[in-house]
């Protein structure tokens, strides 16, 4: 069964690209006594390793522990905070946002003129990020400073939960999804060894995996992410990337990488063997870890599995637990055919 206390409590987390210390410290408590030791390098990669001393070909096993937020940059005369996008967030879902600020957890929101004081003008057009400011409830620029510095970290005030059977929703799923799902498989037993590759920075530019690779360098490494889903009415099928409650989403190829042919074929064929539901990503957009270990000293073999989760890079994204569920279970029997 899935360990939903190890998701909820990885995607109520915050870990903003370059923030990821309290993820971190959860991954911690939750590899200690399965992997044989970790570490934590310049970047804020975490590194989790166990049977290095097998003289068999390592294996990696990677997702990102960075999510899509805001970064403090400025404060006005009034006391509201300027801020920055950190990684790819879509200008229309900020306005109205309850957000939480820093080591000191300021709450505050994402301020927006109502409707009935906008021009009609305004009301045709988004309003751009840059022009956008956070109210914490305070008069001036001094008080502001008391409680918030600059560079504090900003992220979506959203509690994990349970929306129907079998669907939860939450933030951060792209990609904690993939954090927990590395997390329980450790705890399997290989007859090789396995380098866990949590990586930071991921959503700015896949920097923690650009160095995380090259230290424990592995023959093969599956890239585990919380990928697009478009399953919407509106849109046509061959749009949609992929379904929510459809299995697993197998990527032949994105904007960054072309995976392993021989390993995807066996890993379709292990999936259809155990009549797991399995599902290609149909769009090819978007990039991962992957493309960064593959090209890591003289190449990797890589794979990317992923579970499909609405409303990626927004406040609050939607999974379902079966997806969940059969992407541990063809992983799992994916690394006991090597």
């Amino acid at each position: 069964m899935a360990n939903i206390e190890l998701i909820k409590k990885l995607s109520n987390s915050f870990g903003i690209s370059g923030f990821e210390d309290e993820v971190i410290e959860i991954l911690k408590s939750e590899v200690r006594g399965y992997v044989d030791s970790f570490e934590v390098d310049p970047l804020k990669n975490f590194i989790a390793v166990k049977s290095l001393e097998l003289a068999k070909p390592i294996v990696m096993l990677n997702a990102h522990m960075d999510e899509v937020g805001l970064i403090v940059k400025g404060f006005t005369s009034e006391g509201y905070l300027k801020f920055s996008k950190v990684g790819g967030i879509d200008d229309r879902v900020l306005l109205g946002k309850r957000v939480v600020i820093g080591k000191n957890r300021v709450k505050g929101v994402i301020a927006t003129v109502p409707i009935h004081l906008q021009e009609q003008s305004e009301r045709n057009r988004v309003e751009k990020a840059k022009d956008m400011v956070i109210d914490i409830g305070v008069k001036s620029k001094e008080e502001a400073e008391k409680l918030v510095s600059l560079g504090d970290f900003v992220g979506f005030d959203v509690k994990f939960e349970q929306l129907s059977e079998n669907t939860f929703v939450g933030k951060a799923l792209d990609d904690r999804l993939g954090c927990a799902l590395i997390t329980e498989i450790l705890k399997e037993k290989f007859n090789f060894p396995i380098v866990a590759l949590f990586s930071s920075q991921e959503e700015i530019g896949l920097r923690g995996a650009t160095v995380g690779a090259f230290k424990y360098t592995p023959q093969i490494s599956i890239t585990i992410e919380g990928t697009i889903s478009a399953d919407f009415p509106d849109v046509s099928d061959h749009e949609k990337c992929t379904t929510v409650g459809n299995g697993p989403v197998i990527t032949i190829k994105d904007n960054s990488v072309i995976t392993d042919h021989e390993l995807r074929g066996k890993l379709v064929k292990i999936a259809e063997k155990l009549k797991v539901p399995y599902q290609f990503k149909q769009v090819f957009v978007g990039g991962t870890d992957s493309s960064r270990i593959q090209l890591t000293k003289a190449g990797v073999k890589v794979l990317v599995v992923a579970v499909p989760v609405r409303y990626i890079h927004s406040p609050i994204s939607l999974f379902n637990i079966n997806d969940y569920e059969n992407t541990k279970k063809l992983i799992i029997e994916f690394l006991k055919s090597l």
